[in-house]
């Protein structure tokens, strides 16, 4: 077997991985994949404020906006992971849409600093979709255009997600730190966030349908809207397959499902998956985003290897699953 397309191999020779934002929901589930896969390499997790509590698992507290303390975890480490984010929903980006950009935008220039400054070899960073404008086609890379008017919602963190993307290039090319960096779409899946104030379409969608106590459930504004939903397990995949296979010092790719589904018939094939009678109301006195964005992924398959395996309907009933099983 060729060692070098064998990512047990890869990483068995790594001696240390950090994964800052293991407490969230990406952070979680990329943690516990390592953790399981990865048996004979030193998986570190942080978190800030809210300690997670798995048995026999130690986690390691880190404030990324200082310094002294992100420098102390990275030395040694082979490969960061940086999924520790301020994330919000739709309802925070329309009525705070400073809450996400300032804090991000320090803490990623801290952990790049300092990944350059102690060896780190492979950076990983999330950038998203906030920087493309709606279109009625599969964006690649190279659609997003620095000239063109972002959408005023996302001005702010669309903005802040190019500048950390900008922050790996730079590194990268100084040669000595490999970058990956993440566009996404939409990830959704276990250990996400459900409440209606601050969790994404998804899980807001599961949370109105599961405790719908009336058989109504309120869709805000029209529900035309597109959005291109990942289940978080390939997300994970496309890590590992960009650890294993990335051969650039800078890799910019997109990561998501390749379909649009409007939010009306998201909560509609919720509804029938999870198999109880609900009508749906549009309430148009309420504010949505109003921008449909899906990926042309063809660039993470030709040189990582990777394409999406989950399909909707099997991450709707497995994220259902888990759902149901962690909030009796």
């Amino acid at each position: 077997m060729n060692k070098l397309l064998n990512i047990n191999y890869i990483i068995l020779k790594v001696n240390k991985i950090i994964i800052f934002g293991a407490s969230g929901f990406i952070g979680k589930n990329i943690f516990l994949s390592f953790k399981k896969k990865f048996k004979n390499t030193k998986i570190i997790g942080t978190y800030f404020k809210n300690k997670p509590y798995i048995k026999g698992i130690r986690f390691i507290k880190c404030d990324l906006r200082n310094k002294r303390s992100v420098d102390k975890i990275l030395k040694k480490a082979d490969i960061i992971i940086q999924a520790a984010a301020i994330t919000s929903g739709a309802k925070e980006i329309i009525n705070k849409p400073n809450i996400h950009v300032s804090q991000n935008a320090i803490m990623n220039s801290i952990v790049t600093q300092s990944a350059f400054e102690n060896y780190v070899k492979h950076v990983i960073l999330f950038s998203c979709t906030l920087m493309y404008k709606s279109s009625q086609k599969a964006l690649r890379e190279i659609d997003f255009n620095a000239n063109e008017e972002m959408y005023p919602n996302y001005f702010g963190g669309g903005w802040m997600k190019v500048f950390v993307e900008k922050l790996g290039e730079f590194y990268s090319r100084l040669n000595r730190n490999k970058y990956t960096l993440i566009r996404h779409s939409n990830i959704y899946g276990p250990h996400d966030k459900f409440d209606l104030e601050k969790s994404h379409v998804f899980g807001a969608s599961i949370n109105k349908v599961v405790n719908s106590n009336n058989n109504m459930l309120t869709v805000w504004g029209k529900g035309l809207e597109g959005r291109d939903l990942l289940y978080v397990d390939d997300l994970v995949r496309f890590i590992e397959l960009a650890i294993k296979n990335q051969k650039k010092q800078f890799g910019l790719y997109n990561v998501g499902y390749g379909k649009l589904i409007t939010i009306n018939n998201l909560v509609k094939r919720i509804i029938r998956i999870y198999g109880k009678k609900i009508d749906v109301y549009n309430d148009l006195s309420k504010k949505s985003l109003k921008n449909s964005v899906f990926l042309n992924c063809n660039k993470a398959y030709k040189e990582l290897r990777w394409k999406k395996k989950i399909s909707l309907n099997q991450g709707i009933k497995k994220t259902l699953k888990w759902y149901l099983q962690n909030n009796k």
